[in-house]
Parts: C-alpha cells; sequence; structure tokens
C-alpha cells in the first residue's frame, strides 16, 4: 500500500474516533505541512503510521485543551511532533503568544513527552536532513522498549528480511530460493510465519488467488538487523 492510500485510511480512522471539537480540530489542523511531513520524512523513516496520532489533545500548564500536530506513543515513550513555519511561529507571532509556546513546550516535557520541532522550510529543501536528525533521535528510545526483538527472528529470516530491504520493497519466493538456498516449500512457510509477525504483505493472483509475491513491510526497527 502507498503512502496515499494508507494516509486517507489512517485520517479516516482517526475521523471516526472523535467528536466536537477534536474532529473539528483534526479536519482544519491537519494540512500541508503535517501531510509534507508525513509523506517526505515519516513515511520514508517507517513505511506506516501506527502509534502516531494527528492533532493530538493535551492539555497546558493552566489545564487549557492544547492540540500537537501529532503524538507518537509506542509503548512507554511520548514524542510531541510540531511542523513549524517561521511566519506563524515566529515572525507573526507577538510576544505573549510566543512566551506561551515555549511554556506549553517546557511544560509537555513535563508531562512526560519529548518535544520534537520540524522546521517547515527544511520539509521543502533538506527533508533527508530531518530524516537523519529524526533517526538519530528515534533509534535509541526504539531499541531501549523493544530490548531483545532482534531475536525473534532466525537466521534464514534476517536473510530474507534483509534481501527484501533492498528490493524495491517486493519479492518472490522463486528470488528467495536463489538467494537462501532454501528450497521453495521451505521458503513460504517462512514467508507464512513472517506475515504473521507483520513484516510481509502476500500479494495474491486474482485468477487463482495463488501468491506469487509479497510485499515488505519497512520498520525502522529493522536497523538491528543490519
Amino acid at each position: 500500500m502507498g503512502f496515499t492510500e494508507e494516509h486517507q485510511n489512517w485520517i479516516q480512522y482517526h475521523k471516526k474516533r472523535r467528536t466536537g471539537e477534536r474532529l473539528d480540530r483534526l479536519e482544519r489542523g491537519h494540512g500541508h505541512g503535517e501531510r509534507m511531513f508525513l509523506e517526505r520524512v515519516w513515511w520514508p523513516v517507517f513505511g506506516q503510521m501506527e502509534d502516531l496520532h494527528p492533532e493530538y489533545e493535551v492539555s497546558d500548564w493552566r489545564g487549557r485543551p492544547y492540540f500537537v500536530d501529532f503524538v507518537w506513543k509506542p509503548g512507554q515513550v511520548k514524542f510531541a511532533i510540531e511542523v513549524k513555519g517561521y511566519g506563524p511561529h515566529v515572525q507573526n507571532a507577538d510576544r505573549t503568544r510566543y512566551r506561551q509556546e515555549l511554556n506549553r513546550e517546557t511544560y509537555l516535557q513535563i508531562a512526560g513527552y519529548r518535544v520534537v520541532a520540524i522546521p517547515y522550510d527544511d520539509l521543502e529543501s533538506a527533508p533527508e536532513l530531518t530524516i537523519s536528525l529524526l533517526k538519530s533521535l528515534l533509534i535509541p528510545s526504539l531499541l531501549k522498549n523493544t530490548e531483545g526483538r532482534s531475536h525473534q527472528y532466525t537466521r534464514v529470516e534476517k536473510e530474507i528480511l534483509r534481501f527484501a530491504a533492498h528490493a524495491n520493497g517486493f519479492i518472490r519466493p522463486v528470488d528467495l530460493v536463489k538467494e537462501t538456498g532454501v528450497d521453495l516449500k521451505t521458503i513460504r512457510k517462512y514467508m507464512a510465519v513472517l506475515c504473521e509477525k507483520g513484516k510481509f504483505k502476500p500479494i495474491q493472483v486474482k485468477e487463482n488467488s495463488r501468491i506469487c509475491r509479497y510485499e515488505y513491510i519497512h520498520s525502522v526497527l529493522e536497523n538491528e538487523l543490519w
């Protein structure tokens, strides 16, 4: 599934679970900058939007509701991610608004969130820098919260995952036979297990429902395998 379809499904998923101001804020607040962050940074890193919440409501230090562009909560860690343009957040902000924004960021950290500010201009001109910085920030927390995760894969499963990561997202069982030296029947068993683990999606031939290839579901956690 590509980004556009996944993004639409993700937005609809959250809309169905909201009412009132929370729904209205999602419809108004999730705009061009937020979508650009997802498409140019988040999607290339994760390949999915699990545990990511758009226009997430939190309370500020006064107890008033405040909406963060994105909150990501994988396990015990919490990240508050804001896409910030120079104009709205600096150039066009008065002193009171600017002060309140800084206080909100401090309070979010007190509440247990790690605050990540994403420059809008970098999303347009240098998304690869943002990708690099985000990986450096997120991966240590992910590894800490998933200690021992890489041990859930057998040697052959790791070989399959490495091969898939360099195969443009799709692999065929016959290619894996050549790559691993394992017979076709056994390869299909490995692929069934990896599909259950959420690492692949089977693609069937419409005529006979036979699985002809698999789509690789990328995760930043696969950095552990290399």
